[in-house]
This record gives structure tokens, C-alpha cells and sequence, in this order.
């Protein structure tokens, strides 16, 4: 196999905090030799997460096999979705702010038209639910656990718990209309046809969309880890995966 070098668009903040709480779990492991030292398990795992690259040429790249680059990666996405803040440490952090903005994203997965439960129909594909809560500026504070595509936005966030976190910590959260009904302290825009709703009605959705349109750049943020952007690993990891990233980011933009 042809090795040739490749770029990585990742902060050098990001890669030294993996490495340090790689070596951090080797030794309350007791591990004495790996093949690849903390640093390069930790390059090797941003690889991964940010450009997408299978495992097969991962392995070719750091001189080690197949199966030994897939446990590396394993090991590292699970010490680091264990730091990943929880909903309430998001949201208690979040309550010094005016508001929070929330959506949700749809991860595309590798599934056949069989597997309806994996289905968006707002999308028209296949993938996985994940509610995103983001600051004001639209700076990524929390992502949920993934749940099948075909699950709305408003239910997502009731499963989650996000409607009674927000509304117990008393914080304001703007929300798209997939979140009608939500109660709490959501806010959604009014609902109806932009021809029927009043002149004050307009001018308020018109208010809405321009603070809401910041969530983006969280779903943006999410989304520019490659990897997430077309999964074909097993459903029950993506959860994983997303925490993963969710805490790289908050490492890394401290």
C-alpha cells in the first residue's frame, strides 16, 4: 500500500489534550509498551474523527495493523466521550447567558430503504437524531445522544430531558418550528402561512429566524469532524462518536 503524508486542520490544543489523557489512562491501566506512543495514538484517533480515513489506510499510515488502529481509535473516543460535559453541566454553564439556541442535525448513515426507523422524512434520508444546544454567538455547549432519524425534533428533546433541564435552570431557548408544543421555555416562531400571519407576527418570526440562524454555526461546527458527515460504523456507536467531538471542542475553544 502506497503511504503518502496528509494535513490535519485540527488545533494543537486538541491533540495534547488527548495525548495527556491517553497517558493518564495508560497508567491507571498499568500499561507498560504500546506500539504507538500517547501522542501518535491521539494523532492517529484525530484522523479518524476529522478526516474520515478507514481504518486500512489509518493502519498503512502509522505502521501498525488493522485491528490494532481500530482499538486504538476505540480506546481514545471512549476516554474522551467519558469528559464529555452532561446535559446539566451544559445548561448550568449556560445559565449566566441571555438564551441558548437549540435544533436538531440529522448524521447521515450507510442504510437501505428497509431500516424505516433510521428514516427522516424532513431530510429524505437515512440518519441519526441529534439535538444541539448552542450560546448566543452560536458556540457548541452540548449534543445529545444519537436516536433514529425518524424521531421529530420536539419528541428528541423530551427524551432527552432538554424542555425540563432548560426550564428548571429558568433559561430562554429559541427553537425552529419543529419544536411546537414543546411548552417550557422554549420559543418558536408563530406557525402559518407568512400571507396569513399579522404585520407584528411577521416582524416577530422575522426577529426569531435572524437570533436562531446562529445555531448553524454549531451544527457547523458538529459536522466539520468528517467522519459524521456519512457514518457507516454500527448505530450504537455513533453516541459515542458525537461525545468524542463534543469534547474535543470544548478542549480545544477553552
Amino acid at each position: 500500500m502506497l503511504v503518502y503524508p496528509c494535513g490535519l486542520d485540527v488545533s494543537s490544543s486538541a491533540l495534547r489534550f488527548l495525548s495527556s489523557r491517553l497517558r493518564e489512562h495508560r497508567r491507571g491501566l498499568g500499561t507498560r509498551w504500546r506500539r504507538l506512543s500517547a501522542g501518535r495514538q491521539a494523532l492517529l484517533a484525530l484522523a479518524h474523527l476529522r478526516n474520515g480515513h478507514p481504518y486500512v489506510q489509518l493502519a498503512a499510515g502509522f505502521g501498525v495493523g488493522t485491528t490494532t488502529a481500530y482499538r486504538y481509535v476505540t480506546e481514545a473516543v471512549e476516554v474522551l466521550a467519558a469528559l464529555a460535559p452532561t446535559l446539566t453541566e451544559a445548561v448550568r454553564g449556560a445559565s449566566m447567558k441571555a438564551f441558548v439556541l437549540l435544533d436538531g442535525t440529522l448524521l447521515p448513515i450507510d442504510r437501505i430503504a428497509a431500516d424505516r426507523p433510521f428514516y427522516s422524512g424532513k431530510h429524505k434520508k437515512h440518519g441519526m437524531n441529534v439535538q444541539v444546544i448552542a450560546s448566543p454567538s452560536g458556540r457548541l455547549l452540548w449534543a445529545s445522544p444519537a436516536l433514529p432519524g425518524a424521531v421529530h425534533d420536539v419528541r428528541a428533546a423530551r427524551e432527552h430531558g432538554i424542555i425540563d433541564t432548560l426550564a428548571t435552570a429558568d433559561v430562554n431557548c429559541w427553537a425552529d418550528k419543529g419544536y411546537q408544543g414543546a411548552g417550557g421555555t422554549v420559543r418558536v416562531p408563530y406557525r402559518g402561512r407568512w400571507e396569513t400571519l399579522s404585520a407584528g407576527q411577521q416582524a416577530v418570526n422575522r426577529s426569531h429566524a435572524k437570533i436562531r440562524a446562529l445555531v448553524e454555526q454549531a451544527v457547523a461546527t458538529l459536522k466539520s469532524w468528517r467522519l459524521l458527515r456519512r457514518l457507516r460504523c454500527s448505530t450504537t456507536r455513533i453516541t459515542v462518536l458525537v461525545q468524542a467531538v463534543l469534547c474535543l471542542h470544548q478542549a480545544s475553544s477553552a
